[in-house]
């Protein structure tokens, strides 16, 4: 089953705990706090594999969650920082935020891609010794792990596109100058998947060629198959228009041309500006004159035109030439940037809920929403810090603080971020 496109949920491993813990010896009084720090959460990682072919498996499976980091334990020991979860997808898988819609990775490269960071692990008692606390019975907690509702889209890369109207031939020319084995039957929508193959131009010259099923007027909208396809065509280096130039199911090829063409171009206006030729199938049934006439009519538009008989490989050979040769000057199957993440505004955050303890002389900041915010912030630029210290007067967390009792001087420890409180 040809399946592109799933929505699934992450969770990146939450940071193990720090540990509360004081050195115990014979003969040694007072050994001090010796608790360890928390590891950190296991990261959510995505791999390309190319023995993968559809999303088929996350229809089934639609949560994946990465381990927790160990706790910390006595003796200055660090809890174990666990281990990545990989998530292998097809090659040219789209991650995008299922509430923003934003693009967060285009999975084309083989280098694998953290999309969601495994939290950090808690401090122990350790890190709070001081010469006026030396016995500090606190640590931290570890910082919860990243997580978010992905979309999946699958767009296959190809260098090029067959694009035309059922039963045109598209299949039958994939068929003949790759190994690729499509369904072919003289029927409307007998491809019902789009199909790739490889098509060998001699020692080291290949490119991918796709058949893209299913289009017809209205695909766009929704109509027929070509909906569910129309994706695929995008990354394409350029298009290769098949079209039946003998109207051997009553349809006008001219009028054809122009309904996909402007279906192409409702779907993604770039890909009426993608290189393209023409190639008309079924000449066998065609007469000279209406393939001289389709011939005008294209090269008037602008489009190289190919006659052939794809189902017997009659000059399949000179527009496999043409489509290496334009190939060789085009750029490389496009990948899509990922969009940056929005700084949330201050007013946005408005005042949330946050919990102030005082631990030994220490406030310490609770709030899942600060986690987000604080990964966000870059402490060694001074814009940023001012966006941080905005963001917790708006928010109210200067005035939980002023509640708890801090006073100028005090230590404030927000999650891994510790400042003394200044007025």
């Amino acid at each position: 089953m040809f399946i592109d496109s799933a929505k699934i949920t992450i969770k990146a491993g939450n940071g193990g705990n720090g540990k509360v813990s004081f050195h115990r010896e014979k003969y040694v009084a007072s050994g001090g706090p010796d608790g360890g720090d928390g590891g950190r959460g296991g990261n959510i990682v995505f791999q390309v594999d190319d023995n993968l072919s559809t999303l088929a498996d996350f229809r089934y499976k639609r949560k994946y969650v990465a381990q927790n980091g160990e706790d910390g334990r006595g003796k200055r020991c660090f809890g174990k920082k666990a281990d990545d979860l990989i998530i292998r997808v097809p090659r040219g898988t789209l991650l995008k935020d299922a509430a923003t819609g934003r693009l967060i990775a285009d999975l084309s490269a083989d280098e694998p891609q953290t999309i969601a960071k495994g939290g950090r692990g808690g401090w122990g008692n350790t890190h709070f010794a001081t010469a006026t606390r030396q016995t500090p019975r606190f640590a931290k907690a570890g910082m919860p792990g990243e997580s978010m509702e992905l979309l999946m889209e699958l767009k296959l890369l190809a260098d090029v596109g067959l694009v035309g109207y059922p039963n045109v031939g598209k299949s039958t020319l994939v068929s003949v100058v790759s190994e690729a084995k499509p369904t072919i039957a003289n029927y409307h929508f007998t491809t019902i998947t789009p199909v790739l193959g490889v098509v060998r131009m001699g020692e080291g010259k290949s490119f991918v060629v796709a058949d893209i099923p299913g289009l017809i007027e209205g695909a766009g909208e929704g109509a027929g198959l070509g909906h569910q396809f129309l994706r695929h065509v995008e990354r394409c280096r350029m298009l290769v228009h098949i079209v039946d130039v003998a109207g051997s199911e009553g349809r006008d090829p001219k009028q054809d041309f122009q309904t996909i063409n402007a279906e192409l171009k409702k779907f993604n206006p770039d890909l009426a500006e993608r290189p393209m030729i023409v190639a008309g199938n079924k000449c066998d049934l065609a007469t000279d004159e209406q393939i001289e006439d389709f011939k005008n009519y294209a090269e008037k538009l602008g489009y190289e035109f190919f006659p052939i008989m794809a189902a017997i490989r009659y000059q399949v050979d000179p527009l496999l030439n043409k489509i290496s040769e334009m190939l060789s000057k085009l750029p490389p199957v496009r990948q899509f940037e990922p969009e940056p993440a929005p700084l949330v505004s201050v007013e946005e955050i408005g005042h949330n809920e946050v919990k102030v303890t005082n631990q030994d002389g220490m406030f310490v900041v609770e709030g899942e929403w600060l986690v987000p915010v604080i990964n966000s912030v870059n402490f060694d630029d001074y814009e940023s810090l001012q966006y941080f210290q905005r963001v917790l007067i708006n928010s109210g967390v200067i005035d939980a603080l002023h509640e708890a009792g801090v006073q100028e001087g005090d230590t404030v420890s927000i999650y891994d971020i510790e400042f003394d409180f200044m007025e």
